[in-house]
């Protein structure tokens, strides 16, 4: 792992630790205790013309301040030097403590050593948010699996599964591993995988995925991969290789100190050396020191994280955790956005969008008839045409007799047959819901075929054997979708929509929330290539908020989680989090980060600039060091006031001609059930 000052830090060992209060946090403390002990020095060296004796002590405290900030960076940056040649931040400010120790200026060390560990202590506290580790998603593949061997069945450890064993999923049991419908009916809810909203009816033949749900009949299928080689396992090892391909990545500031730490030094070894030839060597070799000093980037190394610092907590102050200051600099370079659909364009909650019925029902009767059966189902589908009962009952009135107290007729006998429907008695008819493909629709087709090119779930309801009326279900889009999608656009930020849904439904919302380029039925694998396709060309986000998106999450430039309900997987993956699920956090949350990285840069420039303008001075003994470090000193707290000014809470963005108008639908707009 590389702290944000490019120098290895440890990994953290466990949520406890991760948890920790800052006043018991050792990333904390050493830095606080080397700030005690320079402020001590600085009043013993001020009251030292009093007290006799409290010259030396302040000496020793500023030794204290110095040895106590500079062994939170100088040992990882030594190392990090001789082991890998890595040249960073640290390693400057290392070899111009260094430098200002030699010349005697030891309370000047102190200062820079304080400053700069403080800095980088704020930043990493600031970022140390809980994860709940990206393994944790393997505990939707059971422990143990029941296979079918012969005529009887018993039950084994999942790590002990292989290719073309039979395996036997119950009602409501997750599936151990990949496999192929062999026998059984039933339907699927494998939204925890490839993001389909929507459980899938499977028959003989079709493909099932680990860690999927079976929600209706028996099932036996035949595995095509073993327990411990499946989807699931496959998404961990996309995740975990795109982290550690990512996490390479060095900062801004890293990547300007590579060259600026061996041209620093060639120069003061050309100063010693060359002065030292055709002069004094103890007055150039003081000059080279003193330019180790004035090419320091205390300026650089302070305001930066103090920009991030100030940044990130605003940013969390309206509901957006960055959890990096390398992942905030990339936030604010974004000019293209990757959404999933399910739970993030749209809302995650299946409602019914169309009833179409025949001549002489209504569409209250519909849903009545459908709810007072599907009332006795688990399936998602069944819960939304019961809402949707309940709530048009809401507007009939009391007296219809079609409709019973609670707005839902009584039903008896009810049976339910996976992969065919349901069926009860409701007032003496027989009522039968099921999917188009098994229930015939009747003078309804040609309907029934729009809804679904509309991207709908449709199901089909018989009365004594005859179509009365189908119901057309949907994830719908979220309301804020269609102005987000404009207001990206209208700061040059492209759209793309990665699903595992089908085309037709992926097209249809798409359309509706203003997005051309529209990507279908993709594994989890095939989103990670997508998104690293999209990020060969322009720096991309990637957003998102279940287990399928994790691979992709982590191979985009910046991974954003939507909403800390969103999966552990996908919070784990990615580099940005929103606690809430308002979409219109993302231009939010994309101008701040542009905002700071504008202050970042502004501070970097200052920085070179005074280094540009103190080295010329520091080598013709124009400055010498009391006055550099005032110099840099003063420019300290110039950056620092600067970086502060990223604290503000950023104002929702202007609203544009372009966000005007998609607050008008440009499509048809949804049929109001009931």
């Amino acid at each position: 792992m590389t702290s944000a000052c490019g120098c290895e830090a440890p990994a953290p060992a466990d949520p406890e630790e991760k948890d920790r209060p800052w006043w018991k946090d050792p990333a904390v403390l050493i830095p606080a205790a080397s700030g005690v002990a320079f402020v001590s020095g600085l009043a013993a060296e001020w009251w030292g013309a009093e007290w006799s004796g409290a010259g030396p002590a302040g000496q020793a405290l500023f030794w204290i301040g110095l040895l106590l900030g500079g062994s939170t960076f100088a040992p990882a940056a030594i190392r990090g030097l001789l082991t890998s040649g890595r040249l960073g931040i640290g390693l400057l400010m290392t070899i111009s403590a260094v430098g200002a120790v030699i010349l005697g200026y030891v309370e000047e060390a102190a200062a820079l050593a304080f400053l700069y560990s403080i800095a980088e202590a704020l930043e990493d506290k600031a970022m140390d948010r809980a994860r709940s580790g990206l393994r944790s998603l393997l505990t939707l593949v059971p422990d143990t699996a029941t296979v079918r061997r012969g005529a009887r069945t018993i039950e084994i450890p999942t790590a002990e599964l292989r290719v073309d064993q039979m395996l036997v999923v119950a009602p409501g049991e997750r599936v151990a591993t990949d496999g192929i419908v062999a026998r059984g009916r039933s339907s699927v809810d494998a939204s925890a995988v490839t993001g389909e909203s929507i459980p899938v009816e499977v028959t003989p033949g079709d493909r099932v995925l680990a860690g999927s749900i079976n929600t209706s009949g028996l099932l036996d299928l035949t595995t095509t991969a073993p327990g411990t080689d499946n989807t699931l396992t496959t998404i961990v090892g996309l995740v975990e290789r795109a982290q550690t391909e990512k996490g390479d990545r060095a900062r801004l500031a890293d990547r300007i100190a590579r060259p600026l730490i061996p041209g620093v030094l060639v120069l003061a070894l050309l100063v010693a050396g060359l002065g030292s030839l055709l002069g004094d060597p103890e007055l150039w070799i003081t000059r080279a020191l003193i330019v180790l000093v004035a090419a320091s980037p205390c300026a650089l190394a302070i305001s930066v994280p103090v920009t991030v610092v100030s940044a990130i907590g605003a940013a969390s102050r309206f509901g957006v955790v960055v959890k990096s200051g390398a992942a905030f600099e990339r936030l604010g370079t974004i000019r293209h956005l990757a959404m999933d659909k399910t739970g993030t364009l749209t809302r995650n909650e299946p409602s019914v969008v169309r009833v179409p019925t025949t001549p002489g029902t209504s569409e209250s009767e519909v849903l009545s008839l459908a709810a007072a059966v599907e009332g006795h189902s688990t399936h998602p589908l069944a819960a939304a045409i019961t809402s949707a009962a309940l709530a048009g009952a809401s507007r009939q009135d009391p007296a219809d007799p079609r409709v019973s107290a609670p707005g839902i007729a009584d039903a008896e006998h009810v049976e339910e047959s996976a992969g065919h429907g349901i069926c009860g008695t409701v007032d003496g008819h027989l009522v039968t819901v099921g999917s188009p493909r098994r229930l015939a629709a009747g003078e309804l087709t040609d309907q029934l075929t729009a809804l679904e090119h509309e991207g709908m779930t449709v199901v089909v309801v018989h009365r004594d054997g005859r179509p009365i009326g189908a119901i057309g279900i949907r994830d719908e889009l979220r309301p804020e979708a269609l102005v987000v999608v404009a207001t990206l656009a209208d700061h040059r930020i492209g759209v793309s929509m990665l699903t595992g849904d089908n085309p037709r439904t992926a097209s249809a919302l798409g359309a509706q929330a203003g997005i051309g380029d529209i990507r279908a039925d993709l594994s989890p694998a095939d989103k990670a290539d997508a998104v690293a396709e999209l990020a060969r060309s322009r720096p991309t986000a990637m957003i998102g908020d279940g287990i399928n998106d994790a691979p992709a999450l982590a191979t985009a430039d910046v991974g954003i989680a939507m909403g800390a309900a969103g999966s552990d997987a996908a919070i784990e993956s990615a580099d940005v989090a929103f606690t809430g699920t308002d979409l219109r956090l993302l231009p939010r949350a994309l101008a701040h980060a542009r905002r700071g990285g504008r202050i970042i840069n502004q501070n970097i420039v200052l920085s070179l600039v005074l280094i540009t303008a103190l080295v010329p001075l520091a080598v013709t003994g124009v400055l010498g060091l009391a006055a550099v470090v005032l110099v840099h000193e003063i420019a300290e707290v110039i950056v620092i006031l600067n970086g502060l000014r990223a604290a503000r809470i950023p104002s929702a963005p202007a609203e544009t001609a372009r966000v005007r108008e998609a607050r008008t639908p440009q499509f048809a707009p949804l049929a109001d059930n009931g």
